[in-house]
């Protein structure tokens, strides 16, 4: 059986979500042949997707340009898309011919358009996976402009021609759709280890996949506070300690830290919950998945809110106690990924039309 993945490279939190999906459809489907696009590298890749896979180093998609973690580039997300979509009838044609060669049974996106698109033309069925879609997102930041409709046709277009949409927990309402199957949350469970820190607490500082380099060289001593940095940031902060050096997974070092201070995203955030570790959180600049993740985190984990200007200024030590006074809440369970990994199995096992195997192995 062979499964073509797309995974965005907007940041991390795609595959997050793809890998324990995969990683669970793996173990439903031995014979699984893996096939995965996405501007990823395959070491970063093979860090979280347990099976062989055959990578395909391209980008099908661009989500948003990005100033940073925290913001959109509206100029240039706005050039992007009307670039991308100037002859897309020709794109969609293009990947549809990538498919019929690669030949696989399935094609899943997280969650590019064009794969859903190219799959609809081929006649290879297709499904979909994510907490949001990019034609809401385009809908909440270009709906209002004259150039937009047509692109946000074409884009809906595509997530309405997938068997399923399959919406993870939490995740946005996407009321556009009609073919959504709503399953629990997706999230890598981790091994919580002694980081060494002789009492000391354990700050993880991670904005996502996307680099967002915070002054920690600049902030405030706070006694009995570590913070875990990226390496590259090279920060000279006394009680800082590049987290690379502790040799863990991201998700063993999530589990094994006392709090961790990011933005909101779906990777991190649940995460951050199934496996018990505080969230001290800036919010981002008009990012609308944002509300349900907030509302899910603060139902289901220990979290707290904190302002640009502090998170600045390394104003850290109140919100850090006050976010610790919190009673830990139970554990959700991420239970997402073997349900969405059935609902892709049985579409392996669906019986087709011949005359479209026919057509495919003309």
């Amino acid at each position: 059986m062979h499964l073509f993945v797309d995974i965005s490279s907007h940041g991390f939190g795609h595959f997050a979500i793809a890998a324990p999906v995969l990683n669970a459809v793996a173990e439903m489907c031995p014979d699984l042949r893996l096939t995965v696009r996405s501007g990823l590298s395959a070491a970063n890749l093979a860090q979280r997707i347990r099976p062989p896979f055959a990578h395909i180093a391209a980008a099908s998609d661009f989500g948003y340009v990005m100033h940073d973690a925290l913001s959109v580039d509206i100029a240039a997300t706005t050039h992007a898309y009307r670039a991308a979509h100037i002859d897309w009838p020709a794109r969609v044609a293009a990947e549809a011919n990538l498919l019929e060669h690669l030949r696989p049974d399935v094609v899943l996106s997280n969650v590019s358009c064009l794969p859903l698109a190219g799959a609809a033309v081929a006649g290879i069925p297709a499904l979909a996976i994510c907490s949001l879609n990019w034609a809401d997102l385009f809908a909440h930041f270009f709906g209002h402009e004259d150039w937009a409709a047509p692109i946000h046709a074409e884009m809906l277009d595509a997530y309405r021609a997938a068997e399923k949409f399959i919406r993870i927990t939490p995740a946005m309402a996407m009321a556009d759709l009609t073919n959504t199957a709503m399953v629990g949350p997706v999230a890598s469970l981790g091994c919580r280890h002694d980081l060494g820190l002789n009492g000391d607490k354990a700050v993880l500082i991670a904005l996502g996949g996307i680099d967002h380099h915070l002054p920690v060289d600049h902030w405030p001593r706070l006694p009995g506070i570590r913070w875990l940095v990226a390496e590259h940031w090279q920060c000279s902060h006394p009680d800082a300690i590049p987290y690379e050096r502790f040799g863990l997974s991201f998700t063993d070092l999530l589990c094994s830290a006392d709090a961790i201070v990011t933005k909101p995203g779906y990777g991190t955030f649940t995460e951050a919950a199934c496996n018990g570790t505080p969230v001290l959180y800036q919010r981002r600049a008009d990012w609308p998945e944002q509300e349900c993740l907030i509302n899910w985190l603060r139902d289901h984990g220990r979290c707290r809110e904190i302002s640009g200007a502090d998170l600045e200024a390394g104003d850290l030590s109140g919100p850090l106690a006050k976010l610790w006074q919190q009673a830990p809440r139970p554990l959700p369970q991420a239970d997402g990924a073997r349900e969405a990994a059935e609902l892709i199995c049985g579409s392996f096992r669906r019986e087709r039309p011949t005359l479209r195997n026919a057509s495919r192995s003309a």
